[in-house]
């Protein structure tokens, strides 16, 4: 059995990432995701912003477009095998068209989470177990 004081670090960590994140939304950055379903797990996340999905278009067209309104973009594809190739080529696009996307977040979240869930839309399932699990969702709940 896993000692509790791994999952409340876990939680804690992963809403470290979410907070900055939000703070990226926050200023107007582009968070693009796969899928309809990873923008609703974000919103019930409580992050708010400017999603886009890369798998609808050509990525050189998309990465083009993207880039030329000139917001920070933050790449958070799954991190299964497809959503690591998207997010290498969307970044190899990004940088020629003179743009740095943030990609430490997912980094950072695959790590904490690879060996229990492997894409955006399970987060929120995943964050509301760990939250069960330390009896965290309990303290927000009082006055």
């Amino acid at each position: 059995m896993v000692n509790l004081d791994v999952y409340r670090k876990r939680l804690e960590r992963i809403e470290e990432l979410l907070s900055e994140l939000s703070e990226y939304s926050g200023r107007g950055a582009i968070i693009i995701v796969e899928g309809k379903r990873d923008i609703l797990s974000l919103k019930r996340l409580g992050i708010e912003g400017n999603f886009e999905l890369a798998t609808r278009h050509s990525l050189f067209n998309f990465s083009e477009r993207i880039a030329g309104l000139g917001s920070e973009v933050v790449i958070l594809t799954d991190w299964d095998r497809r959503g690591d190739l998207l997010a290498v080529k969307l970044s190899e696009y990004f940088e020629n068209f003179g743009l740095k996307p943030e990609l430490q977040i997912r980094n950072k979240l695959r790590l904490m989470s690879q060996k229990e869930i492997k894409d955006v839309e399970s987060l929120y399932t995943y964050v509301s177990r760990l939250k069960l699990k330390t009896g965290s969702c309990f303290e927000q709940d009082l006055p």
